[in-house]
Order: C-alpha cells, then sequence, then structure tokens
C-alpha cells in the first residue's frame, strides 16, 4: 500500500533533516513541533502540542503514517494516538521498555508499527542480520557504535551532540545479550575492550538498548550476541567514577546537564560503526566485518553532523522501504527482518555504503 503524507514529531537536528529528507523523497510532511524553527522550511509546521490526545488525533487524521524524533518517555503515547488512527508508526528509540509497550499494540494495528528506526538500534541489526544470513552456523554477532568529536579535548574525549537523557539512560540501564547460548541482562559499562577503526584506538563497552529486537530473533541461533558503545581511551573508567563513586546514577536529570555543561555539542563529529559476525561456512571458521567511519556530509543545503545524518537517513530509508510495498504494511516490524541491500538500494540508505 503506496503512501506520502507523513508527519514528522520533534523538529530538532535530526527530525528537523528527517523532514527535508522525506520532503526530498516526495512525500507530503508536516512538521509538528511547539517551537516555532528558526529557518522557513519547505513543508508546513503544526505547533500542536503532543502532549494533547485530541490534538494528535487530528494531525494523525490527516496523514498516512508518523515518525516520532521525540524524547523516548513522549513515544509511546504517540504510539498509542496511531495505534488509534490505523497509520504507520517510525521512531528512533532506544528505550526498551517502549520498545515492549509497542510491541504489545502491533497485533491488532491497521498500520505498520515500527520503532528502533535509527542507528543503533536500527542500521547495525539490519547489518548484523545480513552477515549472519551468510553462515551456515553463525556463533557470535558483536555491534559497535561510537558517536564522538573528531578532535576531542579533555579526559573524557567526549561532546554532547546526542541527547545527553538518551546518553545517561545508555549508561545506567542494564544490557540484554545471548552469551553462551544463554539471554541474560548484564551491567552498563563493563565487558570493556579495545577496538581500532582506521587506525584509531577506541575502547567499546556494555551499553543498554542497542540491540533492538536481536535476542528475540536469535536467541536458540546464536550464541553470542552484544552490543557496545565505542569511545576514546579512559572514558569508560571516568563515567563509572562519575555515575558510581559520586552517586550521580540517583541524579539522571542533574548528570546530564553536567555532563552537556562540560562537553557541548561539536559540528566535527565522527561516528563509528563496526559490525562483526563469526560462523562456518562449508564447516570453514569465518569472520565478516562491516567497519566505517562516517563524517558529516552536505544533505538537504547545508552541512549536517554525521550522528544528525546518520541517524535521520535510516529511518528515511525504513519509511521509503514501507512505502515503496517492500516491507510489511502491518503488524510489527523488526529491523532485522530489514534486507540490508534494500536499505542501501534507497535513496538515502545509500549514504551508508560510501
Amino acid at each position: 500500500m503506496s503512501f506520502d503524507r507523513i508527519a514528522v514529531l520533534g523538529l530538532g537536528k535530526v527530525g528537523k533533516l528527517a523532514a527535508l529528507l522525506l520532503h526530498e523523497g516526495g512525500f507530503a510532511v508536516v512538521g509538528i513541533d511547539v517551537h516555532t524553527p528558526r529557518e522557513a522550511l519547505p513543508f508546513p509546521v503544526d505547533g500542536t502540542d503532543v502532549a494533547d490526545p485530541e490534538a494528535l488525533g487530528r494531525v494523525f487524521a490527516s496523514v498516512d503514517a508518523v515518525l516520532s524524533c521525540l524524547p523516548h518517555n513522549l513515544n509511546l503515547d504517540v504510539a498509542q494516538a496511531a495505534h488509534k488512527a490505523g497509520i504507520h508508526y517510525f521512531d528512533l528509540t532506544e528505550d526498551v521498555p517502549t520498545t515492549k509497550a509497542i510491541i504489545e499494540l502491533a497485533p491488532n494495528a491497521k498500520g505498520l508499527m515500527a520503532p528502533q528506526c535509527g542507528l543503533a538500534p536500527g542500521f547495525v541489526g539490519i547489518v548484523g542480520a545480513s552477515q549472519a544470513a551468510l553462515f551456515d552456523e553463525c556463533r557470535a554477532i558483536r555491534m559497535r557504535v561510537g558517536a564522538l568529536p573528531q578532535h576531542p579535548t579533555g579526559l573524557l574525549g567526549y561532546a554532547f551532540n546526542w541527547s545527553p537523557e538518551v546518553v545517561v539512560n545508555e549508561y545506567l540501564n542494564d544490557c540484554e545479550v545471548i552469551e553462551g547460548g544463554v539471554r541474560k541482562w548484564v551491567s552498563p559499562m563493563e565487558w570493556h575492550e579495545t577496538i581500532y577503526v582506521d587506525g584509531v584506538r577506541l575502547e567499546a563497552f556494555t551499553t543498554s538498548g542497542g540491540l533492538g529486537t536481536m535476542c528475540d530473533t536469535y536467541l536458540g541461533q546464536v550464541d553470542n550476541i552484544d552490543y557496545k558503545t565505542m569511545r576514546y581511551p579512559g572514558h569508560m573508567k571516568l563515567m563509572n567514577f562519575f555515575f558510581h563513586e559520586l552517586l550521580m546514577r540517583e541524579r539522571r536529570d542533574i548528570a546530564g546537564e553536567l555532563l552537556t555543561h562540560a562537553k557541548p555539542p561539536v559540528d566535527d563529529d565522527i561516528v563509528y560503526v563496526h559490525v562483526s559476525s563469526e560462523g562456518t561456512i562449508e564447516d570453514r571458521l569465518e569472520r565478516k566485518e562491516f567497519v566505517r567511519a562516517y563524517r558529516p556530509r552536505d544533505l538537504a543545503g547545508q552541512e549536517r553532523r554525521a550522528i544528525a545524518w546518520t541517524t535521520s537517513a535510516s529511518a528515511v530509508a525504513v519509511i521509503e522501504l514501507v512505502r515503496d510495498g517492500k516491507l510489511p504494511q502491518r503488524g510489527f516490524l523488526k529491523q532485522e527482518e530489514i534486507p540490508l541491500d534494500g536499505f542501501l538500494a534507497t535513496r538515502t540508505g545509500a549514504l551508508y555504503a560510501a
């Protein structure tokens, strides 16, 4: 079922770019944000309060789909409103409880319920699944992502180009893994390892949410699956000190404010992606890798930060596949069900192949 009318909720850097890419792709876009954008946009912007269910229902009555780029704590209400309106739902959330609640909505949905359409969860799961399918038996899928400044300063070597609330959640919430064939929950900021990408030394450690639904899909099929965040060396130790020795884990709101004040966003960022899988092909043990370093690039008329375009382009590629009838039109969509070749063949998904 083809569709072209879509509402994009939240016009921050990611949401605005996603809306622009959708507009360039032929969608009839309406932006929803209580704050009036500073720049002129080529699509209408509505100041509807997304916390008002009736107002949200009126917006959804005039569109075929919604992409939520809102904070994760607002997504469930939006998903419920989309479910009620019978339209497609997409979001970027990494929040596990939110996704589980959306899964419960999906069986009787008239449209497609597709959360987790960003970078991680999202694109890395698509890559991991494509690698796993190459093996006769797959023994491990390892997914690592790092969104970092190109020119780090200070001991943390970091800049908050992503939502501080999301980063704090990822650092403090337990992490789902499959280890030795057993599904487990493990502590965040542990399982430390060293990784090199393009000769740059990075550290990786467990964080929450990046696996999406991979453990549901591969339990009993793959013995080891985990997701880790990559940072410059020394970051994990300092963040464990900050959250646990200074007890900032008990003051999440203040923690995010302090960290953003100390390490504000930068324009020259970089996104490292390292996805690897191991298994046997005709009784030979092999390893497949997808390793990239994505930098800012010109899109929709100006240079966009790497974390903004990698996140928004992933969501837009999925939406394009649904519009073109290449993905299911109702129920729940797991990111690992999306074919990598089809994803990379879309107008925006092709950006990942470069």
